[in-house]
Protein backbone atom coordinates (compact mmCIF):
# COMPACT_ATOMS: atom_id res chain seq x y z
CA UNK A 1 0.00 0.00 0.00
CA UNK A 2 1.36 3.43 -0.87
CA UNK A 3 1.96 6.12 1.69
CA UNK A 4 -0.87 8.65 2.09
CA UNK A 5 -0.45 12.22 0.92
CA UNK A 6 -0.59 13.41 4.54
CA UNK A 7 2.16 10.97 5.57
CA UNK A 8 4.37 12.05 2.65
CA UNK A 9 3.88 15.72 3.51
CA UNK A 10 4.67 15.04 7.18
CA UNK A 11 7.86 13.17 6.21
CA UNK A 12 8.97 16.08 4.01
CA UNK A 13 8.16 18.61 6.75
CA UNK A 14 10.14 16.54 9.26
CA UNK A 15 13.13 16.33 6.91
CA UNK A 16 13.04 20.10 6.34
CA UNK A 17 12.77 20.79 10.08
CA UNK A 18 15.82 18.58 10.70
CA UNK A 19 17.74 20.43 7.95
CA UNK A 20 16.87 23.69 9.74
CA UNK A 21 18.11 22.22 13.04
CA UNK A 22 21.40 21.31 11.34
CA UNK A 23 21.66 24.84 9.91
CA UNK A 24 21.13 26.34 13.42
CA UNK A 25 23.82 24.02 14.79
CA UNK A 26 26.30 25.08 12.06
CA UNK A 27 25.47 28.77 12.65
CA UNK A 28 26.05 28.32 16.39
CA UNK A 29 29.44 26.71 15.73
CA UNK A 30 30.34 29.44 13.25
CA UNK A 31 29.34 32.03 15.88
CA UNK A 32 32.74 31.55 17.55
CA UNK A 33 31.55 28.19 18.94
CA UNK A 34 28.73 29.69 20.98
CA UNK A 35 28.21 27.14 23.77
CA UNK A 36 24.66 28.22 24.67
CA UNK A 37 23.46 28.17 21.06
CA UNK A 38 25.07 24.79 20.37
CA UNK A 39 23.64 23.17 23.52
CA UNK A 40 20.17 24.54 22.68
CA UNK A 41 20.16 22.25 19.62
CA UNK A 42 20.28 19.15 21.87
CA UNK A 43 17.89 17.45 24.27
CA UNK A 44 18.89 17.94 27.91
CA UNK A 45 20.89 14.68 28.05
CA UNK A 46 22.04 14.80 24.42
CA UNK A 47 25.40 13.49 23.28
CA UNK A 48 28.13 15.22 21.24
CA UNK A 49 30.81 12.69 20.40
CA UNK A 50 33.92 12.86 18.28
CA UNK A 51 34.56 9.30 17.21
CA UNK A 52 38.23 9.74 16.40
CA UNK A 53 38.97 13.02 18.13
CA UNK A 54 38.43 11.71 21.66
CA UNK A 55 35.47 13.86 22.70
CA UNK A 56 32.47 12.56 24.63
CA UNK A 57 30.18 15.29 25.99
CA UNK A 58 26.84 14.13 27.40
CA UNK A 59 24.26 16.65 28.60
CA UNK A 60 23.94 20.39 28.16
CA UNK A 61 26.59 21.23 30.79
CA UNK A 62 29.21 18.93 29.24
CA UNK A 63 28.42 20.12 25.70
CA UNK A 64 28.74 23.76 26.83
CA UNK A 65 32.04 22.97 28.57
CA UNK A 66 33.48 21.30 25.48
CA UNK A 67 32.25 23.91 22.97
CA UNK A 68 33.27 26.75 25.32
CA UNK A 69 36.71 25.17 25.62
CA UNK A 70 37.06 25.20 21.83
CA UNK A 71 36.07 28.89 21.84
CA UNK A 72 38.44 29.81 24.66
CA UNK A 73 41.40 27.94 23.20
CA UNK A 74 41.56 30.24 20.17
CA UNK A 75 42.66 27.29 18.05
CA UNK A 76 39.55 27.59 15.85
CA UNK A 77 38.53 31.06 14.70
CA UNK A 78 36.41 32.34 11.84
CA UNK A 79 35.16 28.88 10.98
CA UNK A 80 32.72 27.96 8.25
CA UNK A 81 30.81 24.67 8.43
CA UNK A 82 29.58 23.42 5.09
CA UNK A 83 27.29 20.39 5.33
CA UNK A 84 25.81 18.54 2.38
CA UNK A 85 24.46 15.26 0.99
CA UNK A 86 22.02 14.68 3.86
CA UNK A 87 20.29 11.34 4.19
CA UNK A 88 17.54 11.86 6.76
CA UNK A 89 15.17 9.07 7.76
CA UNK A 90 12.27 10.08 10.02
CA UNK A 91 10.12 7.42 11.69
CA UNK A 92 7.46 8.96 13.89
CA UNK A 93 9.08 11.20 16.51
CA UNK A 94 12.60 9.86 15.90
CA UNK A 95 14.96 10.16 12.97
CA UNK A 96 18.49 9.42 11.87
CA UNK A 97 20.73 11.47 9.64
CA UNK A 98 24.02 11.22 7.80
CA UNK A 99 25.80 14.31 6.47
CA UNK A 100 29.15 14.98 4.79
CA UNK A 101 30.99 18.14 5.84
CA UNK A 102 33.91 20.40 5.12
CA UNK A 103 34.97 22.95 7.70
CA UNK A 104 37.45 25.72 7.08
CA UNK A 105 38.87 27.89 9.81
CA UNK A 106 41.72 30.11 10.89
CA UNK A 107 43.62 28.72 13.83
CA UNK A 108 46.47 29.64 16.12
CA UNK A 109 49.58 27.49 15.85
CA UNK A 110 52.05 26.99 18.75
CA UNK A 111 54.16 30.06 17.82
CA UNK A 112 50.99 32.21 18.08
CA UNK A 113 50.68 32.88 14.37
CA UNK A 114 47.54 32.12 12.41
CA UNK A 115 47.18 29.36 9.85
CA UNK A 116 44.36 28.31 7.54
CA UNK A 117 42.93 24.82 8.20
CA UNK A 118 40.32 22.52 6.74
CA UNK A 119 38.59 19.41 8.03
CA UNK A 120 36.72 16.81 5.97
CA UNK A 121 34.43 14.23 7.53
CA UNK A 122 30.90 13.14 8.23
CA UNK A 123 28.19 13.33 10.87
CA UNK A 124 25.97 10.46 12.00
CA UNK A 125 23.07 11.79 14.01
CA UNK A 126 19.98 10.79 15.96
CA UNK A 127 17.11 13.21 16.40
CA UNK A 128 14.00 13.26 18.53
CA UNK A 129 10.91 15.46 18.35
CA UNK A 130 10.18 17.10 21.71
CA UNK A 131 7.06 19.27 22.07
CA UNK A 132 6.87 19.57 18.28
CA UNK A 133 10.54 20.58 17.84
CA UNK A 134 13.32 18.39 16.41
CA UNK A 135 16.50 18.27 18.53
CA UNK A 136 19.70 16.27 18.49
CA UNK A 137 19.69 13.22 20.70
CA UNK A 138 23.19 12.28 19.55
CA UNK A 139 25.69 13.82 17.16
CA UNK A 140 28.71 11.72 16.20
CA UNK A 141 31.38 13.46 14.15
CA UNK A 142 34.11 11.55 12.32
CA UNK A 143 37.07 13.51 11.01
CA UNK A 144 38.53 11.73 8.00
CA UNK A 145 41.14 14.30 7.09
CA UNK A 146 42.44 17.50 8.65
CA UNK A 147 45.30 19.83 7.93
CA UNK A 148 46.55 23.26 6.99
CA UNK A 149 46.18 24.81 3.58
CA UNK A 150 47.78 27.88 2.07
CA UNK A 151 46.45 30.98 0.40
CA UNK A 152 48.46 32.67 -2.35
CA UNK A 153 49.79 35.99 -0.99
CA UNK A 154 48.51 37.78 -4.11
CA UNK A 155 44.95 36.75 -3.13
CA UNK A 156 45.24 38.44 0.26
CA UNK A 157 45.97 41.93 -1.10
Amino acid sequence: MSESLEARIQRLEDIEAIKQLKARYCQACDDDHNPDRVAACFIEDGLWKGKNINVHAKGHAAIKDYIGGVRNSGRIRNCAHMVFNPIITPVGDRATGHWRFVMQFTGKVPDGSLQYHRIIGFYEEEYVRVDGQWLFEALHVTVEESGPYSVEPSRLA
